[in-house]
Order: structure tokens, then sequence, then C-alpha cells
């Protein structure tokens, strides 16, 4: 077969395969274009989902005539002055939307400069080119692409429907205004219009917050806390979330490298990791990072989408990201998330319980630790029958009740307050000045017990406990070799194993921490999970996982009763522990109620 040069409407066709997936693919790369071209204001437009027609205009700085006529042309740019690709400091550099969308689909441009009299507009159809001819229009430039596809008609049956691609079309628009909060966007699509963000007001991280609140909504901004580290010429800023602010997904984790939305592995893997031991298995914060760098040191050549990058030094970039997250975490380690509030709870059980409207009955005296309890019990008129079914938790008998605290007492509370009950030996009820505050006894003793834990083992200090009588724990044969091959790490946590017998391992020292807990039920659980990381894991990379089993098993079970003291002293160590918000697993420690929303509750504000 002989070798020959392909025509070049074939070989924008091929390259339109590379740059052109569906209508998202094309509001991408003309968005980006108008960004470049300095537009403070774009407005996007679609049709039958961009299948029929996408619409973008900006008020940029336009072409000219000549500029007009080679923009259409294979590896037109003006966005590499130096010919360098590695000091690309532009959205665009590859010369290659334009022809590639007007090689499948009829493509019209009308730009406009500020100096020039009229506006001139261009058509491509196909790849086949009209001449450049005057136009009405103002400044800037506004392009219209009608029927993706119509010249491969075999692409169209692999595009989704019109909500499907729509959709796909915000949010590629809602991560190019994430990244340009000082520039409006809006999308309208059939008439209607989805999307609307005006220009954001302030200073650089009041824009990105106001933006981030418009995208990702005002749960978020109230639930974010900021990020700024800065290190040898790079600079990451932005927000992430609380703990217990988390999505089931990855899709609300938004990242830029210089301006540039990417979906990067790396720094993908270095945020899972910062929240390795605050969020639940599953689970993903939501954030919104920026990485500044001088362009030299970052290949964003990688990629015909431009969504991925290479850093040049990747790990100098991957353990700034990791530390400040980390520090900003420790900033706000007592803080859990304010969408756990009593308002939540409100509107997630309304709709199981409007209808139903509760009457007193004789209050039942109990008596626990020598002070008199009242336990009500409620029914409904609308049923006439007991509603133990419908709220189970208020036939829990109080465990503790205090009476008013002196002057003294007021004084040491803390942030999370002053100890006053403790409901179905589970639940602590403290009060400050004006909330109240629910704390789970396990969750928030879990997250002290984790952090004294690694507090020793970075300083290779773990208290050791010797077992006056050792614990023999029955085991499967690889769930025994992995732990045996870890027992020299496990030491170092004050955790003593040492082999007994052809399926059982022998426990004579376990961490002082753990007290009384579960020998037996610990040792099993971290023999499952060494064994599920199998070869490829460094156990030095996992202790802080290590330490969450063994402080799981040595934490304040629920159902232990606590007094007065033991309370205000739980409380007193959340408030000096980090991360204390949440539990080793992620779920919360407390919640807070404020005064003002029981008040609300019962309509006496």
């Amino acid at each position: 077969m002989t070798i020959r040069v392909l025509p070049s409407n074939l070989v924008n066709q091929i390259a339109a395969g590379e740059v052109v997936e569906r209508p998202a693919s094309v509001v991408k790369e003309l968005v980006e274009n108008a960004i470049d071209a300095g537009a403070g204001v774009v407005d996007v437009y679609l049709q039958d989902g961009g299948k029929t027609l996408i619409g973008v205009a900006d008020n940029g700085k336009g072409m000219s005539k000549d500029e007009l006529a080679i923009a259409v042309e294979r590896h037109a740019t003006s966005k590499l002055p130096d010919d360098d690709l590695f000091n690309i400091c532009f959205l665009g550099f590859r010369g290659e939307a334009l022809p590639s969308i007007a090689s499948v689909a009829r493509l019209n441009i009308v730009s406009r400069q500020k100096e020039d009299d009229s506006a001139w507009s261009i058509e491509v159809n196909g790849g086949v080119k009209s001449a450049v001819m005057p136009s009405a229009g103002g400044c800037g430039t506004r392009i219209e692409v009608r029927d993706l596809f119509y010249a491969q008609p075999a692409r169209l049956k692999f595009l989704k429907s019109s909500v499907s691609e729509t959709s796909a079309c915000v949010e590629v628009l809602q991560r190019i205004a994430m990244a340009n909060p000082q520039t409006a966007f809006s999308l309208t699509a059939e008439g209607k219009k989805k999307v609307y963000y005006p220009a954001a007001i302030g200073n650089v991280s009041q824009q990105r917050l106001e933006r981030l609140a418009d995208v990702a909504g005002s749960d978020f901004r109230d639930n974010s806390i900021m990020i700024n580290e800065q290190r040898e010429g790079i600079k990451i800023s932005g927000y992430i979330s609380l703990p217990t602010y988390n999505k089931a997904n990855s899709l609300s984790q938004f990242l830029f490298v210089n301006g540039r939305p990417v979906r990067d592995k790396l720094l993908l893997g270095a945020l899972k990791g910062a929240y390795q031991d605050v969020i639940p298995q599953g689970r993903y914060p939501v954030c919104a990072l920026y990485f500044e760098l001088p362009a030299a040191e970052v290949d964003v050549n990688v990629h015909p989408s431009k969504t991925e990058v290479r850093f040049f030094n990747a790990q100098l970039v991957r353990g700034m990201l990791v530390s400040g997250v980390r520090n900003a975490l420790s900033r706000a380690s007592n803080k859990t998330s304010s969408t756990l509030n009593l308002q939540n709870i409100i509107h997630k059980e309304g709709e199981r319980v409007s209808a139903e409207v509760f009457e007193l009955r004789e209050p039942m005296a109990v008596y626990a630790a020598g002070a008199p309890r009242f336990n009500y019990s409620f029914a409904t008129r609308s049923q006439g029958r007991h509603s133990a079914d419908i709220l189970p938790e208020l036939e829990h008998k109080y465990s503790v009740r205090t009476e008013e605290p002196s002057e003294m007492e007021t004084d040491d509370a803390g942030a999370l307050g002053l100890a006053r009950a403790q409901i179905n030996d589970t639940y602590i009820i403290a009060q400050t000045q004006d909330s109240l505050i629910i704390v789970d006894q396990h969750a928030a003793h879990e997250r002290i017990v984790m952090e004294k834990l690694k507090a020793g083992l970075e300083q290779h200090q773990a208290a050791s406990q010797i077992l006056l009588i050792p614990e023999i724990v029955g085991l499967d044969s690889v769930e025994k070799d992995r732990l045996l091959e870890a027992a020299k790490s496990l030491m170092e946590l004050g955790l003593e194993i040492e082999e007994f017998g052809t399926s059982e391992v022998i426990v004579r020292a376990v961490p002082a921490l753990l007290g009384d807990g579960d020998v037996k039920g610990m040792v099993k659980d971290l023999a499952q999970q060494i064994s599920e990381w199998g070869d490829a894991f460094d156990l030095k990379e996992k202790l802080h996982l290590v330490c969450a089993t063994i402080a799981c098993h040595g934490s304040v079970r629920a159902g232990r009763r606590l007094n007065i003291e033991e309370m205000n002293h739980l409380l007193r160590e959340m408030e000096r522990t980090p991360h204390s918000g949440q539990c080793n697993h992620g779920r919360p420690a407390y919640v807070e109620m404020k005064i003002s929303d029981i008040a609300h509750l019962f309509e006496r504000n």
C-alpha cells in the first residue's frame, strides 16, 4: 500500500475526533478562547443540547479581518508568542479548536475589534470556508456552531440525550467560571436560562468564595476552610470542606492549575490522603483548590483535552497539598459541619411527623445517680396511640441530671460548654451561652484516643501495658501471617503480638490507652485490614489507620454511664484535641443547636 499525505479536510476530522468529543467539548474550547481574549462577559446558548446549535458570545478584544481569515486554519494561534511549549500562559495554544469544529459542523464567526468601524464574519461548513465579509456586530466575538457532526453522521449516535448533553455543558461552564470569578457567565438552553453567574467583586479570595457559593451552594461556603500555602515559587490557595461536610463522589472536587480546570490523579490522590483519618470510607470532601506556579514548572501539553498536567516537581506539589490541607483542618479541628444543626433535623423529620400533634401524658418519675428524672411519654391526638414507634428516643431514661451551675463552674466552661445530662448512656448534653451541644461520647473519645496514639507514634513513645493474662486470638492462616509480618511496626504502637500454635497469635501487651477495651476484636480487625492491604502496602504509611482501629476498640463505649466530672473532662479533652469535630471514621462527634433555632421550633420568635 502506497504511503500518501492525507487531505487537509480529513486531517482536520481526525483532529476533531480528539478535540471535539461532544457539545461540551465545543463549549469548553470556545469559552476558553473567550477568556484568553480578555472577555468580562461570556454568554452561551444551546439548542437540542448543543447538537443543533451552540452559540458563544463575548466582549473580548475581537479579531481583525486578516486575523479572522487565518483563525480557522490549523495550528493558527496568537498564544505562543515565543514558540515555547514550556511557557504557556493561556488556556489554549494548539490552534486546533476552530478548524476541528469547522470540519464536522457549520461554523459562523462574527468578530469586531474596538478600533474597527464594523464587524467581520466568516463561515466554514464541513471544512470549506467562505470569504471574510463585513457584518453587523458589537465589540467582541460571537461564534455559532450548527448541526454538530453533520459531516460525520456516525458520531451522532454516540451522543446522549439533549438533557444529558446540556448537563455536561453546564458542568464545563461551572468549572471555567470557578477559575474566573471576575468574569460574568450565563448559559441558556432551549430559551431558558440554566446558569447565571455575575462577576464577583472584592479581592481574589472574596471573589472566589462568592463564585464557589454560586456554583457549589451556600452550604459549602458555610462549611469551608481557607487554605493558603506558598513555597519555592508554588502557591496553593482556595477552600476545602470540613470533614463532616462530604459527598458520595468526587465530582465536587475542583482543581485549577494556573487558571486551568484539571482532573489530576496525583492531586486527587494527595487530597484523599490528607483526609484519610477524618472522613468516612467511600465519602469525598468538597474543595476548590487553585495552584499557581511558573509556567515552566508544569506541562499542560499532555492530553488533547488539556485536563491533565505534569509537574516538574510532583513530590513538592503533593507534599504542599497534603500539609496545607492538614494544617487547615487542624485550625478548624474542633468545628463540625454547620449543616448538622437543629434546622437540618427539623427539615429531615418534618415530613415524617408534621401531621402528628402530641399531647403530654402524666410523667413517670425515675431515679438514677441519686437525682430525680422525668421521662415523658407522648401520644398523638390524631391516632390516639402511644408514639414510641414515632419518637422512640423519648422513651430512654436520663442517666444524669444536674442542678444550675455555680458561677465558678460557668467560668470554667470552654467552647463546648458544661455538661448538663447524659441521655441513653450514650449522648452528653452540654450548654453554652447561646447553644445546646449534643456529644456522641464514643465518637468524641475515639478521636481523643487516636490523636494521643498518633502523638506517641511520632515521638516513638507509645505507652504499652503488659497483660496479666495474655490474650490468645484465633485467625485464619493468611490473616495470621500478615499480622506477624507487621508485628515489629505494631510494637511502635504498644501492641506486642507473637505466634502461638498453628492458627493463633498471643497478645502480651496492648497500648496503655486501650484500657479494658476489646483486645480480641481489635486484633481480628487489624488482621483483616492488613490482610486486605496485601503486599503493596507500607505499614508505616498505614499506621494512622491502625491507630483508628485501636482507638475504636479502646474508647468509651455507647451505653456506658458517666458522671458529671467524667463528662466535663471529656468536653475539655475535646477542646484540646485536633479534629475533635468528627470521629476517626468521619462521623460528627457533636452537633450544635442554637437556642434561637430551638425558640423558632416552639414559635417563640
